[in-house]
This record gives C-alpha cells, sequence and structure tokens, in this order.
C-alpha cells in the first residue's frame, strides 16, 4: 500500500471516528464506556487518540530525531477556557464518565487533519524519530492508519456493529503488526523466551498468510511460509487484525491445531 493510499485510509477512518464518538457521547451527555477498551469511556478514548495525534505532528512538523518530553502540555494545544479545562479527560484519572465537551471533539478531528497535512506534505521518506528501527514518517503514518482504524472500531462498538476494516488496508495492518509490533512489544513487556514456537495465520479473503517462530528473544516472520506450524488461526484480513489487536476472541476465528497454543500468543506478545 502506497502512502498516498494509506494517506486516503487515515482520513477516512478519522472521519468515521469522529462521526461515532460525537454519536456515543455528544449533547452534553455522560460519556459512555468503551466496551473493548475496559476502563475508558469515549472522552478518553478521543483524549487519548487526539493527544497522540498532536505529539507526533509536532515531531513531524520540527523533524524531531529524538522524542520531545510528552509531559509538556504545550504540545497539545489545548483549550484555554478554565471551565472547558476542568472537564477534559486525564490519562491518569480514567474512566471519565463526567459530560464531554464539544471543545474535545472539536480538538481531536482537528488533531487527525493536522497529522494527515503534515504527512501528506513530508510524503514518505523523510527522516524522524520513532520508537522503530524505521525512522521515518512514512512508518508513523502506517502505524497511525492503524491506530486510528481501530479506535474507529472501539468507537462504533459502543452504540452499534462496528464495521470491518477494508481488505487491503487490514492485509498491511496484519503485515505491519508481525513486521514492527510483535518484535516490539517482545522488548516493551517481559516475555518468555520463545522455545520454538510455530503459528500460521492465513487470509481467509486473499491468498496471504504468515508464518511465525519465536526463538528465545527473537521472532521471525516467514509470509507464505509453508512449514510445519503448531497451530493456525484462519479469518478475514479484518478479523485477524481484530483480533491481534485483542478486538476479537480466538473463537472468531477458524483454529486449527493446538487451541491453546493460539491462547499463548498474547503471552509471547504483550498487550501494548
Amino acid at each position: 500500500m502506497d502512502h498516498l493510499t494509506r494517506l486516503g485510509v487515515f482520513r477516512s477512518e478519522a472521519e468515521a471516528f469522529d462521526d461515532a464518538v460525537r454519536r456515543a457521547a455528544g449533547g452534553g451527555r455522560e460519556a459512555p464506556p468503551v466496551p473493548s477498551c475496559p476502563g475508558w469511556s469515549v472522552a478518553d478514548l478521543v483524549g487519548h487518540l487526539g493527544s497522540v495525534q498532536r505529539y507526533l505532528a509536532h515531531i513531524l512538523r520540527e523533524r524531531h530525531t529524538e522524542p520531545p518530553d510528552p509531559t509538556d502540555l504545550a504540545l497539545y494545544a489545548l483549550p484555554e477556557d478554565p471551565a472547558v479545562r476542568a472537564a477534559w479527560p486525564r490519562h491518569d484519572a480514567t474512566p471519565h464518565r463526567g459530560p464531554v465537551p464539544e471543545e474535545l471533539f472539536d480538538w481531536s478531528a482537528a488533531a487527525a487533519r493536522e497529522l494527515a497535512e503534515a504527512l501528506r506534505e513530508m510524503g514518505p521518506d523523510v527522516p524522524v524519530w520513532s520508537w522503530s528501527a524505521e525512522r521515518t514518517s512514512g512508518f508513523w503514518l502506517r502505524m497511525q492508519t492503524i491506530e486510528q482504524a481501530v479506535h474507529r472500531w472501539d468507537a462504533e462498538s459502543v452504540t452499534g456493529d462496528p464495521a470491518p476494516f477494508d481488505p487491503a488496508f487490514a492485509t498491511d495492518a496484519v503485515a505491519q503488526t508481525f513486521e514492527f509490533m510483535a518484535p516490539a512489544r517482545r522488548g516493551w513487556k517481559p516475555a518468555p523466551a520463545g522455545r520454538g514456537e510455530r503459528y500460521r495465520f492465513r487470509r481467509t479473503d486473499g491468498p496471504e498468510s504468515w508464518t511465525l517462530e519465536f526463538t528465545g528473544a527473537g521472532v521471525r516472520l516467514e509470509p507464505d511460509g509453508t512449514g510445519p506450524v503448531g497451530v493456525e488461526a484462519a479469518g478475514t484480513a479484518s478479523e485477524l487484525t481484530l483480533f491481534l489487536w485483542q478486538r476479537l476472541p480466538a473463537t472468531g476465528l477458524d483454529v486449527t491445531g493446538d487451541g491453546a497454543l493460539l491462547e499463548h500468543w498474547f503471552t509471547l506478545v504483550p498487550p501494548a
């Protein structure tokens, strides 16, 4: 998926997220809980995503090669009105269940637009800081398109049945999870050494499959690998993405082999 195509997905998912959160908690109503994000309300979800996007927009605009201090509130362009600030969700006091100020939605929507514009102007190859070995603007578009889409799904789940992901996007999201997120998560949180566990994830709405093997501290990816595995999980690209981001249980996939090994995935790859 190229940069401009991915940017289009990001923008459409951002618009759908904005629609969903306003529908869930607009009109000053109490912020409802988000079923797929335990301990968070809709206000917390909006505050989280908007803060991440404003932080990253700053990194991109300033071409930072080291991470700025995330506690610097000046990075987030919060409203000046004391009454609005008092009603703002706080990451250290979740869930925020009070009435949601309309300014929160406007602030979040503007954050997504600003991030998209920065990424459009820069293209995919500008060097900037990231938590990955791939330190480019393109890395951040790929990562944030996934986060935007997953949180759109979260927001839609509050009021109804969330729409599945676009198949081409979801296929890219599955690949990104195996290429970057799985190795990173094994370093961010305590994870047991691999003992040769082998997994295959197979897409049922397209030809792709991904085989992974855990040995020691490492995880090795074999795109379209054909060797024996302990367990195979099959589903649409959207369903695989939702499972890997812990939005869909293993029972939502077609599992062959050792089902307990599939449950062990989130021990080997701890949630972020």
